[in-house]
């Protein structure tokens, strides 16, 4: 496909909560919209397709429809470009913050910037997460788990001032994603 670009489809909602649907599936569903080159990654719903269409609100808008009216179910979609989350890796958001055992570092990927006048960096009242940094597109968030286990999901805790979705990916997995995603 000439004039086209490689988007990637970072999903919510998918295969959570007993609501499972696999690859296969959720591939076809893309091509029936007519993207191209579409391939998935892992079960979490991580989607690589090509599109010369160039509105990204209104093909969102379109995936979540089709989703929803496939699955009898809300899936927020955020799409990012292949180059737009190798910016976000090289960027190194999280440098100078040590893995261990009880840390791990996560991305959440928003459909619309943080709110205004929001202070970073943001500690959860337990101490078991602190969004350290945010792009219009990304926050940034430190999980500190208690006994190996995270406690809550950051990607829900947002002030309820935040119009928008948020899904999370482990940094170390929106890694492989990006490699996955500029794989042929």
């Amino acid at each position: 496909m000439t004039g086209t670009t490689t988007y990637i489809a970072f999903l919510r909602a998918v295969n959570v909560g007993g609501r499972t649907v696999k690859m296969e599936r959720l591939r076809a569903l893309f091509a029936e919209l007519g993207l191209g080159e579409v391939r998935s990654y892992i079960q979490s719903g991580n989607v690589f397709f090509s599109t010369a269409e160039t509105d990204r609100a209104a093909l969102t808008a379109r995936i979540e429809q089709h989703l929803e009216q496939a699955l009898g179910y809300a899936v927020p979609v955020l799409l990012r470009t292949v180059e737009e989350i190798s910016e976000l890796v090289e960027a190194d958001p999280f440098a100078g913050v040590e893995v261990t055992p009880e840390v791990r570092l996560c991305v959440l990927f928003l459909s619309e910037p943080l709110p205004d006048g929001l202070e970073l960096p943001i500690r959860s009242a337990k101490g078991d997460w602190e969004i350290i940094g945010a792009t219009p597109g990304a926050a940034f968030t430190v999980l500190h788990l208690r006994g190996g286990r995270m406690t809550t999901n950051p990607a829900t805790t947002f002030p309820k001032s935040y119009r928008g979705h948020a899904t999370s990916r482990f940094f170390h997995t929106t890694v492989k994603i990006l490699a996955a995603a500029r794989k042929p």
